[in-house]
């Protein structure tokens, strides 16, 4: 059974898919097949191109809708007033779902004032299309200016984390104000497979790196992780991580991975605000 963490009142499972670059009729069969598998919280994004074949698979599946967690986001240039409404309604039309789990800001985007966003995002919560509401791709700083201006509880951020980038003034900041982070990129496009530390760790608990990568990840208690994969076989490895436990010099020896330039992810729009 995948545990849940809470953000900010709001329980999560632990793991679930990520479905970026997962699109037409191999991204719903990947889809089906997570959820098959066991899956039951799937991430997609307006942007993402693919929200009617999650929603098609989510339909096909005949899982109870209660028994599913769905993320899907606002892209950059649709969080103004009036525009995240209508962009939350037609991702929700694509989905063929009365509401997302959590809807959130994609990226902050510097043209469009940060209250201005919050609040419309507060109102898509309020209008019922949302159980939740939270950003993603914000930096510490701008993390906590949100949660100071949002008229709705930020549930969590996410955000590109794995052995190579920890995220931890994000982290700070998440932990301070009972947020989750959602972590994405988990296994640093598998690099993780190739790393001397994480590989030793691994034949140390007959486990695989990638599940390595991910157990240090959910056992921070307020991480989310979200590997992506078209793959039964890693399907089912990726959700197979909650049996054992790594050990605090593990954990210690993980940590010890990150570095400045850790960053996998080429982002399609980066935001001005720096840490």
């Amino acid at each position: 059974m995948v545990p849940t963490v809470d953000a900010n009142g709001l329980a999560i499972p632990a793991i679930g898919l990520g479905t970026w670059r997962l699109s037409g009729a191999d991204g719903q069969r990947a889809v089906e097949t997570a959820l098959e598998v066991g899956y039951r919280h799937i991430d997609t994004a307006e942007i993402y191109g693919n929200e009617r074949e999650v929603g098609a698979a989510i339909a096909a599946s005949g899982i109870a809708r209660d028994e599913l967690f769905v993320t899907t986001k606002a892209w950059h240039d649709h969080i103004g007033a009036g525009d995240m409404q209508r962009a939350a309604e037609e991702s929700l039309e694509r989905l063929g779902l009365a509401h997302a789990d959590l809807y959130l800001i994609h990226w902050p985007n510097p043209d469009i004032p940060l209250g201005q966003s919050l609040e419309a995002l507060a109102d898509v919560k309020a209008r019922g299309l949302a159980r939740a509401v939270g950003v993603s791709n914000f930096p510490a700083l701008l993390l906590e200016e949100a949660i100071r201006l949002s008229p709705a509880p930020i549930a969590l951020n996410q955000v590109e984390m794995h052995p190579y980038l920890s995220q931890s003034a994000v982290m700070d900041v998440a932990r301070r104000n009972g947020l989750a982070v959602t972590a994405y990129c988990p296994i640093a496009r598998n690099t993780v497979a190739e790393d001397p530390v994480v590989v030793a760790i691994a034949e140390a608990h007959g486990r695989t790196p990638a599940q390595v990568a991910l157990r240090w990840l959910i056992q921070k208690g307020n991480v989310i992780a979200i590997p992506k994969s078209s793959h039964r076989e890693r399907l089912v490895e990726n959700l197979n991580v909650v049996d054992f436990t790594l050990t605090a010099d593990e954990v210690t020896a993980i940590d010890g991975l990150s570095r400045d330039d850790g960053r996998i992810v080429d982002p399609d729009f980066a935001p001005s605000w720096d840490d």
